[in-house]
């Protein structure tokens, strides 16, 4: 594992192609672009969500730990280890993965 954290001590190892991610927020309110708060009952169509890598299988090979990944909740197998809930995955339900762009003078910080 590359990134050294609390998730590095997880009592746990993926296997084949499962990846196991932590997701960012949870299904709480939260705040538009706009600064507007969007209560947690709202009504919105299907909403992809951002979560961070904390351990990854043998066969995984497009994602690391510590990597902000994008995939769709609805189809999530959650699990909870040591009382911190997980998503448990396959490697192919992901949608994106965040990463740095190339050293240049336009660069601007993260994007898919």
């Amino acid at each position: 594992m590359s990134s050294k954290s609390a998730h590095d001590k997880l009592p746990i190892r993926m296997l084949h192609d499962r990846v196991l991610v932590r997701q960012d927020n949870g299904e709480g309110e939260r705040r538009s672009g706009g600064g507007i708060l969007i209560p947690a009952t709202a009504a919105v169509g299907k909403r992809l969500a951002w979560a961070e890598v904390v351990a990854i299988g043998q066969h995984v090979r497009t994602v690391e730990v510590g990597d902000r990944v994008l995939f769709d909740p609805e189809d999530r197998a959650e699990v909870e280890v040591q009382g911190v809930a997980y998503v448990l995955m396959r490697e192919r339900d992901l949608h994106a993965v965040a990463a740095e762009r190339l050293q240049g003078d336009d660069s601007t910080g993260l994007y898919l």
